[in-house]
C-alpha cells in the first residue's frame, strides 16, 4: 500500500455570480454530488468551509471557485469524475463556467494523511502551468506513479476517457 495519496485542485471561473439564476442548477446540484464524491470508492477528503462546500473560498479571486480533494490513487479519481453521476455536472459546465485558455486542473502526490491548502495547490498549478506535466504537478492526460511505486514510472494516460466531451 502506498504512503502517498492523490491531491487534485481544479478551478473554474464563473460566468455569473454564484448566488445568481445563472448558476442556480449548479449550485443546487453541489450537495449531491459532493455527497456522491464522498461515498465514492478511493474518496479522502475534500476541502470545504462551513456551509459544507467550497463556493465562498475565492483563493484564486472573487470570479473563481475551487475544487480541492485527495484521493487513494489516480484511477479512483477518474472513475468518479468521468464514470459516476458527476458525468452530467461536466456535461454542462460550459453553461456554468468560463472557457480557460491555461491549465485548470492539477494532480500532484501528498503523503498520506497531508491536506493540501489552496496555496500549496496553487503552486502546482502554476508548476505545471510552467512546465508542463512532471511527477510534481500532472493530469490525467499523462499521470504519473505515486514516489513510492515499484518502478515510479509513469502510470499511464486517461486521455480520451472523458464520457463528458
Amino acid at each position: 500500500m502506498s504512503r502517498f495519496e492523490l491531491a487534485q485542485l481544479n478551478i473554474a471561473r464563473l460566468k455569473a455570480p454564484v448566488d445568481s439564476p445563472a448558476l442556480k442548477d449548479f449550485v443546487d446540484s453541489l450537495d449531491r454530488i459532493n455527497r456522491l464524491a464522498e461515498q465514492s470508492p478511493g474518496y479522502v477528503w475534500r476541502l470545504k468551509d462551513d456551509a459544507g462546500n467550497a463556493t465562498a473560498l475565492r483563493h484564486f479571486g472573487p470570479d473563481y471557485i475551487v475544487n480541492l480533494t485527495v484521493w487513494k490513487d489516480v484511477a479512483a479519481l477518474h472513475d468518479y469524475v468521468y464514470k459516476s453521476g458527476h458525468v452530467e455536472i461536466m456535461r454542462r459546465r460550459r453553461e456554468w463556467f468560463e472557457r480557460m485558455a491555461e491549465a485548470y486542473s492539477v494532480l500532484w502526490w501528498v503523503p498520506a494523511g497531508e491536506r493540501p491548502t489552496p496555496a500549496a495547490a496553487e503552486e502546482r498549478l502554476e508548476l505545471l502551468r510552467a512546465a508542463g506535466p512532471t511527477s510534481h504537478a500532472f493530469t490525467f492526460q499523462q499521470a504519473f506513479a505515486a514516489p513510492d511505486a515499484e518502478n515510479g514510472i509513469q502510470t499511464g494516460s486517461f486521455k480520451n476517457l472523458c464520457s463528458a466531451s
